[in-house]
């Protein structure tokens, strides 16, 4: 069971994974005048077009394949407008699905150590569950705390911030906003499918049900609402991995989004919503969505461009700073 609660974690870098999603996105692909920087292997001899720069180069954990990304030239806003990139979307959705659930197929060797960590880390963790609950602290006021602070890990306050992200990059013609938000809504749309899945699947109990030991297949709660795993934790985590591989090059912006996913994380232990063997999985396969979206999608040619800031900085000597 936990292998297979586990099947996001391990992708590969196949390189079927352009020709597969070139196959699923052909109808969107062939409207586009500008091509895609999309991965192929080039033949013996021949120079690769449009390598990819090494500053963009190994960006993912699991070393995902590049794809058609989530913006391209085409899809600047002064081109084609707000809602032109969405039009890619639900073929994007199909494609990360299908990978995510057939990747116990095809995980590359060296991802196989994320299948034996966390899987065996989530393991040990729903056998000590029951110790675990019995000797953390609870009471009326705690609970309470938790349940307040769960709401920023729901899925109407996620969804508005990749809105939010999009709609100002949009506006203000910032690419790595507006590459942000496409890209955590896509992941989001990938972590809530598999969320679903699986708590359907295992049915277990949450720590507030009746006289519950956190049995799998035995929630009183219906099936898509049951305890494992933690879908505040994916989403979250889904989130934060998004940002922090966008902003990779910002310290803060990575501590941010982990502590706001960890706060998530703690409130709903704080709120006997979850079991400690139920937060592990959901944010370890968020973040592994995460990743994968954005090795993906992300577009390197983006890297290069200058925030606003940058620009008008650019433009005033007398401010003593060089881009």
């Amino acid at each position: 069971m936990c292998g297979f609660a586990l099947a996001a974690y391990g992708q590969s870098n196949s390189s079927q994974d352009g020709v597969e999603e070139d196959s699923a996105a052909a109808a969107s692909a062939s409207q586009d005048d500008t091509p895609g920087l999309i991965s192929q292997a080039p033949t013996p001899g021949e120079t690769p077009q449009n390598p990819v720069p090494p500053v963009s180069q190994n960006r993912s954990v699991l070393g995902v394949g590049r794809g058609t990304e989530a913006i391209k030239e085409k899809d600047l806003y002064e081109r084609s407008g707000f809602l032109h990139p969405f039009r890619r979307m639900p073929k994007f959705a199909l494609v990360d699905e299908k990978r995510i659930w057939t990747s116990p197929f095809h995980t590359r060797r060296s991802d196989i150590k994320w299948w034996a960590i966390f899987g065996g880390a989530t393991a040990a963790l729903i056998a000590a569950d029951q110790h675990i609950e019995n000797a953390a602290p609870t009471n009326s006021t705690l609970v309470h705390l938790g349940n307040d602070f769960s709401y920023p890990g729901a899925a109407y306050t996620l969804i508005p911030i990749a809105g939010t992200f999009y709609l100002i990059g949009s506006a203000t013609h910032e690419e790595r906003f507006r590459e942000t938000g496409l890209l955590s809504f896509e992941a989001l749309i990938a972590s809530t499918v598999v969320q679903e899945a699986v708590k359907s699947i295992t049915d277990r109990q949450r720590p507030t049900e009746l006289n519950s030991e956190g049995h799998f297949f035995a929630s009183s709660n219906p099936r898509y609402n049951s305890s494992f795993p933690s879908g505040h934790a994916m989403q979250t985590f889904t989130l934060a991995s998004v940002f922090a591989h966008e902003y990779h090059d910002k310290l803060w912006v990575k501590i941010l989004a982990y502590a706001y996913a960890g706060g998530v994380v703690g409130a709903r232990l704080a709120a006997k919503q979850h079991f400690a063997g139920d937060v592990l999985p959901g944010a370890a396969m968020g973040w592994f969505i995460g990743d994968y979206v954005y090795g993906r999608r992300h577009n390197p040619e983006l890297d290069g461009k200058r925030s606003t800031l940058q620009k008008i900085v650019a433009h005033a000597p007398a401010f003593g700073f060089a881009y």
